[in-house]
């Protein structure tokens, strides 16, 4: 649990949980990521799933091809397909993740960082189809001939499980990265308001001011003893004779 939260602390004082735009780019620490390290896994993983199917995945029967997966050949189709665009999207994620740093509008890393949630979600779900779906139609397939290929295809299985651990870390990571933006931007409005500007000119309140002191009424104390002297210098006073 501790190396989860450790994974998922990603705010780095930037908008969105990126560094500073502009700051110099490290390689090591840019590989050390836990968005890099977790898409770079995500990589590996689709790399093992669609080169299991697509090498061993098919034989030859009665002169036509035939999938080792009960003979669906949609199922050996389905799971190379999340494969290989799981392999693009982890590049296409990996180098976002460069340009990330470099985004110095708060609009672009919001976008960016939208559609990193959905895409990983998206494809998290995708993954569990396919995990769920070659896993039935393997339990249901005969065994091939000589044992050919029993074993990419129950690779293949194993690492759609895989697959879909590390794809839903990368959707919490967005989804984090998403709630520093959106309570920094929430925060930005209110002390940018106008209205709460004027607001807090009036009765001398501060955000940054941790005891909440406001400043002294115009009617506090001095004034009422002020109005008492008056009060009291116009006291009838009876006449003598």
């Amino acid at each position: 649990m501790d190396m989860l939260n450790q994974i998922l602390s990603i705010n780095n004082g930037g908008a969105y949980g990126g560094g500073k735009a502009g700051g110099a780019f490290d390689p090591l620490t840019f590989a050390m990521k836990p968005q890099v390290v977790i898409r770079a896994l995500c990589w590996l993983f689709s790399v093992v799933v669609f080169g299991c199917i697509s090498s061993e995945g098919w034989t030859e029967k009665d002169g036509k091809e035939y999938c080792l997966y009960n003979g669906d050949g949609m199922a050996c189709k389905y799971g190379n397909m999340v494969g290989v665009f799981g392999f693009l999207a982890s590049m296409g994620f990996m180098g976002g993740e460069f340009l990330f740093e470099r985004m110095s509008s708060v609009k672009s890393r919001k976008r960016y960082v939208m559609a990193d949630m959905g895409f990983s979600a998206f494809w998290t779900f995708m993954y569990f189809v396919a995990f769920l779906y070659l896993w039935s139609q393997w339990s249901s397939s005969p065994p091939p001939p000589l044992g050919i290929g029993a074993g990419s295809m129950k690779t293949a299985i194993w690492f759609c499980l895989f697959s879909i651990v590390s794809w839903a870390l990368c959707a919490l990571m967005a989804y984090k990265r998403f709630l520093i933006g959106a309570g920094d931007e929430f925060t930005s409005a209110f002390e940018t308001d106008p209205a709460n500007v004027v607001h807090q000119q009036a009765y001398g309140y501060s955000m940054d001011n941790d005891n909440d002191q406001y400043s002294a009424s115009p009617f506090g104390q001095p004034q009422q003893g002020g109005m008492e002297q008056q009060q009291s210098g116009l006291e009838y006073q009876q006449p003598t004779y």
